[in-house]
């Protein structure tokens, strides 16, 4: 009796705090007003295109898989991601963390097209030096490989101009023209293949990239950060008449959103039916990543100027359209069913053949693999990116199949990470909070299942962890954890469940739930 009550208990629990997000959601889609950053989580590198009246976004998940996740949006404000580009990246062992690792390397602010009834998604990875172009008629659907290039274009931006030509304008530094073939099967070599704007030449010392290019009432204009030594993030705009210039420039704006040296650059500009224009840039936010903001734009000119009258980007904005429900990127998941929902993503390519959704109904099951050293080594770490200002995230795991030496959990994963986790060692268990690798406190574990959680704080960026037993009593664990932005990963912290081998494959955990709270 006592057990059933303990369940139903904790099924009320549950429930209560699902309609809590709920209404919270809610309220959030009722407001006439929205306040920067647009999404507070880690979606940089944005390229956004309106198609009719929707709008879809592509951004930057380097290692993760599947990557290049495109967003689709009714208003700016409300995204959701509707899919991905690619399953996997094969060119290399590396993506399958044999004989080393992609952490911040990966699939690279990508550029997101629609042309003549099809999407297209140009994007560079570093290892190896490689481009790739996809198309998809559907977004949400499956993405065909129609181009690949033996070399890496750095922040590249795809143009299909009004003469049926198709460029790319990519560099750092030194920003080039690259004419593709009609088929865009590969580079045209009698084509055009120029250098357009030298940012050294043109009095722009410093950082020098995030090519956008885009076309309007005849002219193109070549979107481009700068940030100069002393200075902050600055967006620039480059226009001419000509595809290969001579471009003038104009700095469209220099902002910080109020948080000091972290300008909003970086990104484009996209209109709406009735004619209004907003840019969508982002801007570096400590440990929860990089983060998309949106921002009105004016035409003064023939210059698409951003921000408001005084050049400042607005903290609260009325939203473009009204009415639509706001979906946050943290989101609870009961493991019901396959496949797995699409806020998930692998560290690096997963190992297919040791996760299910269905050798245990209801429940993620995650098995080792090979023996590896810590967690930057382990396949299958599943994650969602953390979400500001505040979350938190509990996941339920069964432990009774674990191993001597494994080790699993959940966790503010990055480069520097923070975990609670329950490790098995002579055949026995307990939980341990780790900071950065280094064991900071632990308790034995003699029950199966476990409930772990952890808090993150993005206005302090720090994390602590807990644990419970039944879900109504939950018990600290090791010291408040500091979040980081490490450009080793290049991302911000993400919530990760675990399961590794540190002495001998064969275990695995069952994860009843991951919940949002």
């Amino acid at each position: 009796m006592k057990k059933i009550t303990l369940n139903v208990t904790a099924m009320l629990l549950k429930h209560l705090a699902t309609l809590l997000t709920l209404l919270f959601w809610a309220a959030v889609a009722n407001s006439a007003t929205f306040t920067n950053p647009v999404i507070y989580a880690d979606v940089p590198d944005p390229d956004v295109v309106r198609v009719g009246s929707d709008f879809y976004m592509v951004s930057t998940t380097m290692h993760l898989m599947p990557g290049a996740p495109i967003m689709k949006s009714k208003d700016l404000v409300s995204w959701e991601i509707i899919g991905y580009v690619f399953d996997e990246i094969t060119d290399s062992p590396l993506y399958d963390l044999e004989g080393g690792n992609v952490y911040g390397q990966g699939q690279w602010a990508s550029s997101l097209r629609y042309h003549r009834g099809k999407f297209y998604v140009f994007f560079a990875t570093n290892r190896p030096q490689k481009s790739y172009l996809y198309a998809a008629e559907n977004p949400a659907g499956k993405w065909e490989k129609v181009g690949e290039f033996d070399r890496s274009y750095h922040d590249a931006s795809l143009l299909f101009d009004d003469d049926g030509s198709v460029y790319l304008a990519s560099g750092s530094g030194n920003i080039r023209i690259t004419e593709l073939r009609s088929d865009l099967s590969g580079v045209k070599e009698d084509g055009l293949h120029t250098s357009i704007i030298n940012g050294q030449e043109q009095g722009y010392a410093g950082l020098f990239e995030g090519t956008h290019l885009c076309k309007y009432n005849g002219k193109y204009y070549v979107f481009i950060i700068w940030w100069p030594r002393g200075g902050i993030r600055t967006q620039l705009c480059f226009r001419s008449s000509r595809i290969a210039g001579p471009y003038e420039s104009k700095a469209i704006l220099s902002d910080t959103l109020g948080l000091y040296g972290r300008g909003v650059a970086q990104g484009g500009v996209v209109d709406t039916e009735d004619g209004r224009w907003y840019g969508f840039l982002f801007q570096d936010h400590g440990a929860v990543g990089r983060v998309p903001v949106l921002l009105p734009c004016r035409w003064v000119d023939g210059w698409p100027m951003l921000g408001d009258e005084n050049g400042r980007t607005p903290r609260v904005m009325e939203k473009p359209m009204q009415g639509y429900a706001v979906a946050p990127l943290l989101v609870s998941d009961g493991f019901d069913a396959p496949p797995l929902g699409l806020t998930w993503q692998w560290n690096h390519n997963p190992d297919n053949r040791l996760w299910s959704l269905t050798e245990r109904p209801g429940y993620l099951r995650l098995r080792t693999g090979k023996v590896v050293g810590s967690i930057f080594e382990a396949r299958n770490t599943l994650s969602q990116r953390a979400e500001g200002e505040r979350c938190s995230g509990v996941v339920a795991m069964d432990v009774a199949h674990m191993r001597n030496g494994d080790v699993a959990g959940l966790g503010a994963f990055c480069a520097e990470p923070g975990l609670i986790s329950v490790a098995m060692k002579n055949n026995q268990k307990s939980i341990v909070m780790t900071n950065r690798g280094e064991v900071k406190a632990q308790a034995p574990l003699t029950t199966d299942v476990v409930y772990l959680r952890t808090d993150c704080d993005f206005g302090t960026d720090r994390a602590t962890f807990r644990y419970s037993l039944d879900q109504k009593s939950w018990t600290p664990l090791g010291t408040e954890f500091r979040m980081i932005y490490n450009l080793v990963h290049f991302m911000g912290n993400r919530i990760a469940i675990y399961c590794y081998a540190t002495e001998a494959p064969g275990g695995y955990v069952d994860v009843d739930f991951f919940e949002r709270r």
